[in-house]
């Protein structure tokens, strides 16, 4: 099998020798073939084996002597690895068995081998009594090797520009000329003693650009002095103004600073007057009441008094003493009766509120009339999983950035420090909100170091509960023939007038037409979890909530038609009244929406008219449902505001369930990422 590839090899060689130029694309690609397989280096005189493949002569000498060394000292510990003349390295163990194997020919007084093994094939060839003096050298492989080396050289060599045909590689590159040479023509053409011979010249290269543009860049500087020094100049001039406008800008700050501190020092001390004065006057009350109450004691002041008068005998000085007497007695026992402090102890009038200045001067900046405050756009701004806020600014191009701002608002209303993250653009996505909480934002443009004024605050209220992604199920109960789902899965569109026209004959009889049911792809075992979504304006009837697993099932492979007592005019079911006549064998809990209005189901506490059910349609619908409590409700997006709650049996896996009638659509509300600000430029 090995014969036949030697004689096409040799073939090929022959064509290549007597048509070299119609191989030269050839030999590009024929490297591996020129490799030993020994060394992978190039071959260098190759010798052919018995196996017909090519191997260095050196490599043959170094594998035999790494081969007896190998053998000899197999079981040495001191063998030396390291020794120079061995280019390969150690054999491994299989060939050391190949060498321990009886098929090893060695002479007793001159150990010598003559079976060796192919780097090549990987076989064991016989090289014969006579070893490497019996193999060949391939003279052709030699050649083609040489020639390959040739047009590797040329490859890479940079000829001489001045040759006649052929040209011969170049030793010198004159960067004056721009040129490579050999050695002849460098002599011609820079002769000793010209002024060509006074020319810059390096090895051998193709670049001569850099030299010309670094000559001309230094020409020009030359040429530019005066105007650089006068640049220079300018430049010193600039350093002295620019530090004096720092020190009067510091002196004019320091200014505003002890203006304010002498504002505040007056109201300090108009603050503690006011206060001193208040104590004053109030302490004088006390003394005077304590005055008062000493002298109603036994035995001193009116009591004594009295009991001196009651010791006049003239009946008409009596008399005219007696009468002012009992006023005072009768009004100092009124006084015990009813006993009230003269003045307040308490100063809770005089408490000073700075939380706002406080406020304000955290936020003293620098400060232009010249920047407009941006302002905040609430119908582009929103927040669901997280927060997306836009703002305007009318003019985008005078700020550098923004800075937006956002603070948790506690119940009490304690002041929490604003968070800030500045912003290159107008909109920004802010993640990690805590559910259920309201969040105001604000946000203040930046050119340099001077800032706008801060846009009025916009407040926005969590989600109760994370965010629930899914999206609708093709496949459970999914009903195309009504239905029609859009690639993404997160809209649905009831195909107008299908399902009447299907239950033409059955609205004859009197009976209603079924709802088209449509439930999510993920359900819902455990936790809170909230979801959004967009009912169209021009739906008729739409029914959104939740959908209970172990009944579903039975409901979505009964027949869903007119005929089912389900759909009676008297079960309440479609009516709007679910708390009223729910019936516990339907999965389903919904709320109805149509005509750009939501019914609210009628419950215990709700009034029973029509007119105190029905609300405006809000933008955005959202479901809490609360699994470990079996608690659903419905929410108002726009204002985050709860419109129904109800109990549901949460026992088993629940679904988010929709349920179409006529004309309607419904979309998944899109999670807010980063994705989605490209998305809403791209609107």
């Amino acid at each position: 099998m090995l014969l036949p590839k030697r004689n096409f090899r040799s073939t090929w060689v022959a064509q290549f020798i007597k048509h070299p130029t119609s191989a030269q694309v050839t030999i590009k690609n024929i490297e591996r073939e020129l490799i030993c397989p020994a060394c992978k280096e190039l071959f260098t005189h190759p010798l052919i084996l018995p196996c017909q493949h090519s191997i260095c002569h050196k490599c043959v000498k170094e594998l035999l002597l790494t081969l007896d060394d190998s053998f000899n000292d197999v079981g040495s510990d001191n063998s030396n690895q390291s020794s120079p003349r061995l280019r390969l390295p150690s054999p491994s163990m299989d060939k050391i068995d190949r060498i321990s194997r009886p098929g090893w020919k060695r002479c007793s007084l001159t150990p010598r081998t003559t079976t060796f093994p192919c780097p090549g094939c990987e076989h064991d060839v016989d090289l014969g009594e006579r070893g490497i003096n019996g193999l060949f050298r391939n003279f052709t492989l030699e050649t083609i090797v040489e020639r390959y080396r040739q047009a590797a050289r040329a490859a890479t060599a940079i000829m001489c520009d001045l040759c006649k045909p052929p040209p011969q590689e170049s030793t010198k590159s004159c960067m004056d000329c721009s040129a490579s040479y050999c050695n002849e023509c460098f002599k011609i053409y820079h002769p000793w003693g010209t002024a060509k011979a006074q020319h810059e010249y390096v090895g051998p290269t193709t670049n001569f650009r850099p030299k010309e543009k670094l000559s001309k860049d230094i020409d020009y500087l030359i040429g530019k002095e005066s105007q650089v020094k006068s640049q220079i100049s300018e430049l010193n001039l600039l350093m002295k103004e620019t530090e004096c406008n720092g020190e009067r800008a510091k002196e004019e700050a320091i200014t505003h600073f002890e203006k304010l501190y002498e504002i505040l020092d007056e109201r300090k001390s108009s603050v503690l007057k006011a206060i001193d004065t208040s104590k004053k006057l109030r302490l004088d009350k006390f003394q005077t009441q304590v005055e008062e109450y000493q002298g109603l004691l036994e035995n001193s002041g009116l009591v004594g008094y009295a009991q001196e008068v009651l010791k006049e005998t003239d009946q008409s000085c009596f008399v005219q003493t007696a009468k002012q007497l009992h006023f005072r007695i009768q009004k100092a026992t009124e006084s015990l009766k009813s006993f009230r402090p003269a003045a307040q102890t308490s100063f809770e009038d005089y408490v000073v509120n700075t939380s706002k200045q406080t406020e304000l001067l955290g936020e003293l900046s620098f400060f232009s009339s010249g920047i407009e405050a941006p302002e905040i756009n609430e119908e582009q701004s929103k927040v669901y999983n997280n927060a997306l806020i836009n703002w305007h600014h009318p003019e985008k191009d005078k700020a550098d950035s923004y800075v937006l701002e956002y603070r948790k608002i506690n119940r009490d209303e304690e002041m929490l420090p604003w968070n800030e993250i500045e912003v290159c653009g107008t909109s920004k996505v802010i993640s990690d909100l805590e559910s259920n909480c309201n969040y105001a934002f604000r946000v203040r443009a930046y050119k340099g170091s001077i800032s706008s004024p801060c846009s009025r605050e916009l407040v926005l209220h969590t989600p109760p509960a994370p965010v629930f992604n899914f999206l609708f199920d093709d496949k459970c109960g999914y009903n195309n023939e009504r239905l029609l789902l859009n690639l993404k899965r997160d809209r649905v569109e009831s195909r107008a007038g299908f399902n009447l026209l299907l239950a033409a004959e059955r609205i004859q009889v009197g009976y209603y037409t079924s709802l088209d049911y449509i439930i999510g792809d993920v359900g819902i075992t455990k936790g809170k979890h909230f979801w959004a979504f967009r009912v169209e304006s021009y739906s008729y009837l739409v029914k959104a909530g939740v959908a209970s697993s172990d009944k579903l099932q039975e409901w979505l492979r009964s027949p869903r038609d007119a005929v089912s007592p389900r759909y009676e005019q008297d079960s309440g079911h479609d009516s709007g009244s679910e708390d009223a006549c729910f019936d516990s064998s339907q999965p389903f809990t919904l709320v109805t929406i149509g005509m750009k209005k939501v019914f609210i189901p009628k419950s215990a506490t709700s009034a029973n008219e029509p007119e105190n059910r029905v609300l405006p349609m809000p933008t955005s619908i959202g479901i809490f449902l609360d699994h470990d409590k079996g608690r659903v409700a419905f929410y108002d997006m726009d204002h985050m505001k709860c419109l129904y709650e109800r109990q549901v049996d949460c026992s088993h896996t629940m679904y988010p369930a929709f349920a179409l009638m006529g004309s309607g659509g419904v979309q998944l509300e899109e999670p807010v990422t980063a994705k989605y600000l490209e998305y809403q430029g791209d609107m």
